[in-house]
Order: C-alpha cells, then sequence, then structure tokens
C-alpha cells in the first residue's frame, strides 16, 4: 500500500522520480495491471501525445484499472497527458478519454502566438477565497509544454467548469491550468520542471493526510469572472556543449566559430592543434546553472559516440546525474538519429530519443538529420515521408518534445542578386556592425558542426522542419558564435516571421543587453547563451535583471 507512479510507456517521467527522491518520499511503480489495487495514492506523469498515451495504457491493460482506481475515490495527481486522459477526447488523435471530465481537450489557436505553448507562464484561481490552493500560488510562474489544452468555457458548460481550479492565458486564449474536485488533482503544466514553485507545489500535496487528497471540494458555478493577463515569460537557456577531451573524459566546452580547441598548448601529449578547452563538467554547470536562475538548460554532445548513442553510457550518465539536481526542461542533442551498432543491431532515431527521455531528458535536439529529412521532402514534391527522426518521435512523443538545431552561415552576393533566395536577401544596415555594411547576403545552411554547406536556406529549412512535426527551433549563427557582438537580428527575425512554433536564438551574446535587444527586436520565445554563462563575464541573474527593467516579462528567481 502506499504511493504509486503510473508510467504508460513514454515521454520522460524519470523527472517526477526524481523530484519525488528529492523530497524524500517512497514511491513504488505501477508494474501490472494489479498493482493499481495496492495503491492508495497515484501520480500519472505524462510528455507526449493523447492518443499515444491512452493507446500505452490500453495496450498494458492500465486503462480499465485506472477508470476504476479514479472511481474509488483514491487520490489521483495527474500531470499534463495525466490530467488531459480525464477529459472525454482530444484533438490530438481519434481515442476516446476517460470521460470524467465532460469537455474535449482542443489545439491552441496560433494566430496571434507560437505552438507549442512553451515555456513559464502564471495562473489564476477562479475561486475568489482561494480556499486549498494545493500549494499553487498567483504571480508565480510554472512551466507549460504542450500543443493542445482545455478552454475554460463556464457559460456553455457549466459541468466541466466545476473542475476547473485555476486558469491561464496565453495569447489571447484562455485556458485550464489545474483541475480539482473530489479526489482528483490535476495540472496542465509540470511541477517537477517548475523549480522551487513545482517542488513546493508536490510537497503540498504530498504533506497532505490522504483523506484530505480525496475530498477537495468542486469550485462554485457562480465564481467571479476570470481576469487572466498573458503571464508568459521570455526564458532564458543556458547552454553546454559536451565533447570527450584528449583524455576521453567529458567536458563543457565553447569556442570560436565552433573551433573548440585551444589556440595553443604547452603540453607535449597534444596535437599543434590545441587540447579541447575546458570550461567544466557538465553535471556541476547544470547545477549551478539551476541555482543561478537559468530557465531552461541544454546539453549538446558535440563529440564522436563512442560506439552508438545507446552505448555511449558516459553521456547517457551524464544526463541521468543533471536530471537529479535540476527541476527545470533539459534538453539533449547529438546523435538523435537512425544509427547502426558495431554488432550490425539497427537503431532507430525513436529509440535513441526514448533512451534520453527515460534517463531524464525533456527535449531531444536534431541537427544534421533534420537537414537531409527536409531535403529528402522537397526532393519528394513536399511530401513528407513519415520515417524521419522529427516525424517519429513527434508522433510519439508530441512535437513539443522535438527541437531543430539550425547552423546556418551567411553567403554573400552582390546586391542586385537575383537568384532563387532574392527574397530572403538581407542587407548590412548603415549603422551595423562596421564590416557589414554595404553587404548583402542569405543564409545557407550547414551540417556535420558547420563543417557541410547544403543548398538549403535557413527559411526553407526552419519551414520544412516545421511541416515535418518539430516543435522548436533553436537558432544558431556560425557567423556571429564567439563573436560577442551580440545575436544575429536580421536572421533571428527573419526565421521567426517564417514559422509559427517558438524560437531560441543563440550565437553572439556578449552581454545583457543583447539579450534585451534580441527579445524586443525579434519577439523570440527564448534566447541562449554558453561562453559567458561559463566564464562567469555575464551572470543569468544581471541578465534577467536588464529585461525586467527594460519591461520585457521574465520569471524572477
Amino acid at each position: 500500500m502506499g504511493l504509486f507512479l503510473l508510467d504508460y510507456g513514454a515521454g520522460n517521467v524519470q523527472s517526477l522520480a526524481n523530484t519525488l527522491k528529492r523530497l524524500g518520499c517512497d514511491f513504488r511503480w505501477i508494474a501490472a495491471p494489479e498493482d493499481f489495487d495496492e495503491a492508495t495514492s497515484l501520480i500519472f506523469p505524462g510528455v507526449g501525445a493523447f492518443q499515444t498515451a491512452v493507446e500505452g495504457l490500453t495496450a498494458r491493460g492500465f486503462l480499465e484499472p485506472l477508470r476504476a482506481y479514479i472511481a474509488s475515490g483514491r487520490p489521483y495527481f495527474g500531470i499534463c497527458i495525466g490530467m488531459q486522459v480525464l477529459f472525454q477526447s482530444s484533438a490530438e488523435g481519434s481515442i476516446a478519454g476517460l470521460g470524467i471530465i465532460p469537455s474535449a481537450i482542443d489545439s491552441f489557436d496560433n494566430a496571434d502566438k507560437s505552438v507549442p505553448h512553451m515555456g513559464w507562464n502564471s495562473v489564476e484561481f477562479l475561486d475568489p477565497d482561494h480556499q486549498s490552493n494545493e500549494g499553487i500560488y498567483e504571480n508565480t510562474h510554472y512551466y507549460f509544454v504542450h500543443s493542445y489544452r482545455a478552454s475554460y468555457d463556464p457559460e456553455h458548460n457549466p459541468d466541466a467548469a466545476q473542475w476547473v481550479h485555476t486558469v491561464t492565458q496565453y495569447g489571447q486564449e484562455v485556458f485550464v491550468a489545474t483541475v480539482r474536485k473530489g479526489n482528483v488533482f490535476g495540472c496542465q503544466f509540470h511541477p517537477e520542471k517548475s523549480g522551487e514553485a513545482g517542488l513546493k507545489l508536490l510537497e503540498a500535496w504530498l504533506r497532505k493526510p490522504e483523506s484530505e487528497r480525496a475530498h477537495a471540494p468542486p469550485t462554485l458555478r457562480i465564481t467571479r469572472p476570470p481576469r487572466p493577463k498573458d503571464g508568459f515569460t521570455k526564458r532564458i537557456v543556458a547552454c553546454m556543449d559536451v565533447r570527450a577531451n584528449d583524455v576521453e573524459d567529458l567536458v563543457v566546452t565553447k569556442g570560436d566559430q565552433y573551433d573548440v580547441r585551444e589556440k595553443s598548448s604547452t603540453a607535449l601529449t597534444v596535437s599543434a592543434a590545441g587540447a579541447v578547452r575546458n570550461l567544466g563538467k557538465p553535471v556541476a554547470l547544470a547545477a549551478r546553472y539551476f541555482a543561478e536562475g537559468a530557465d531552461e538548460l541544454a546539453l549538446l554532445n558535440i563529440t564522436a559516440f563512442r560506439h552508438s548513442p545507446l552505448h555511449d553510457q558516459p553521456m547517457l550518465a551524464v544526463v541521468r546525474a543533471a536530471a537529479t539536481m535540476v527541476f527545470v526542461p533539459l534538453t539533449i542533442g547529438g546523435g538523435i538519429r537512425d544509427t547502426v551498432d558495431p554488432d550490425g543491431t539497427p537503431r532507430s532515431a525513436l529509440e535513441v530519443a526514448g533512451a534520453y527521455f527515460r534517463a531524464g531528458a525533456d527535449k531531444v535536439s536534431i541537427g544534421s538529420e533534420a537537414v537531409h529529412a527536409v531535403e529528402r521532402m522537397r526532393a519528394n514534391g513536399g511530401r513528407a515521408e513519415g520515417t524521419s527522426a522529427i516525424e517519429t518521435i513527434a508522433h510519439a512523443y508530441g512535437r513539443q518534445a522535438v527541437v531543430v538545431s539550425i547552423d546556418p552561415k551567411r553567403v554573400y552576393v552582390s546586391a542586385e542578386y537575383d537568384g532563387p533566395r532574392r527574397g530572403e536577401l538581407v542587407y548590412g544596415r548603415e549603422g551595423g556592425v562596421e564590416a557589414e555594411r554595404g553587404k548583402a547576403w542569405w543564409y545557407q545552411c550547414t551540417v556535420s558542426g558547420g563543417r557541410e554547406a547544403r543548398d538549403l536556406s535557413a527559411v526553407e529549412l526552419a519551414q520544412g522542419v516545421e511541416t515535418l512535426g518539430a516543435g522548436e527551433i533553436l537558432l544558431n549563427s556560425i557567423d556571429r558564435d564567439g563573436t560577442g557582438l551580440g545575436f544575429d537580428l536580421d536572421l533571428i527575425l527573419l526565421v521567426r516571421q517564417s514559422v509559427r512554433i517558438p524560437v531560441v536564438a543563440s550565437s553572439g551574446a556578449g552581454n545583457a543587453e543583447h539579450f534585451v535587444e534580441v527579445f524586443k527586436c525579434t519577439g523570440v520565445e527564448a534566447a541562449l547563451a554558453a561562453g559567458i554563462f561559463h566564464r562567469k563575464e555575464v551572470a543569468i541573474q544581471e541578465v534577467k535583471t536588464a529585461l525586467m527593467e527594460a519591461g520585457v516579462n521574465v520569471r524572477s528567481t
């Protein structure tokens, strides 16, 4: 008897397990249908697609025991998919949910915002007295990552409105953030990825006697009209490029235009090119950035794998260790593609991604493989093949789990250029960087860490990966990387205006004002830096203070 966690077979459930361990809470996993009979409290965490989740529950024989468990009146806490499965259906598939809440999950309207809804947002209570708030607080930000939501519509669906505990606004849409009634509590956001605020929420629920968890009152039918505000914040992402050094230790490194070796070295065992630049150990740096208030972390494996992604145990160990110490989203990149083991065993990109999710990653980043997938799609008349890494992972885990990293570089042309990318030309401004004035260029995609150029523009790639199902773009700049000149605003604006999915600006930040500039000028959802954080040239809190003073909404820490 006691607390059990439910894993339907997809998504990162390890993050919640790590959080419960951090809180000193014992639990067991639901391993068989009969385990539901032993559970006196149940948490169902989930990252992924609605249909995949229900199919996973059904295949394991869990769906009907779950329905019976909730009907028994024992405490239930659903997170993301664990909340959505309570509804009748979802536009994310054609399969029915549990039908406990008489309403449907619908897709976001992306007319005024990027979708997925990915980032930190505030919530508002419907109960004017905030009674039994479950450890949730207004004016506090929680981490959301989803493309589908339950709308709040008390006028047309008062029965469903009785379940609604808090709401959130994203753009002009107001949707359900948490539900609460009787023995059921659920949240659309991820408390296990919401830093200290999320830890407090989970601790508040766990601290209650089980009898109290099972008797939450419904929300009053007549409540004050919600007065939500768009509390969506801009994200600051700390990125760590991880690779093996010359003695096969994994270190965080950084270079200029992707050259990560020191310019000179006196070590006799190191080649004339210099040793791999060592800026720290990845797990220690991840813990530091979490403590300093980073909204998200990225660990990008830029070294060659020892055998294959699934056998690269040192990198998987880094992910597992980092996931036990940080409670904000963690993106993992490097090697997320179809591979073959040394013994000839084929490994799909979906299998590789699944290994990283089970180790504690929340999103995976795909680079060169995304370029090749878009090239194949364009060669096929714009028809997707359905087997690319982007498509298979997005289908299983939801598009919010797939990030595509784009590495473009400038191709300079004459101002009279009339080639196929004439509509994407950028012209150097008189008041801009001196070396760029009077020049014209377009942005060409590269693969293999920027070493090989492809006949594909950054805009073409961005639009292509959006079509294939990517949920976010990490936009680098080979020309600006390591320069400290600031983000390439022309590149970022060009891509930002060509897609409807979130964009993370990367490469070139040298001071806090560069972050203010990129958010103010381009409207991107997030901005990333590496070297200036590693070397402590700029502090994350310094960046956030500058943004707040400039009127940019960020999560306070």
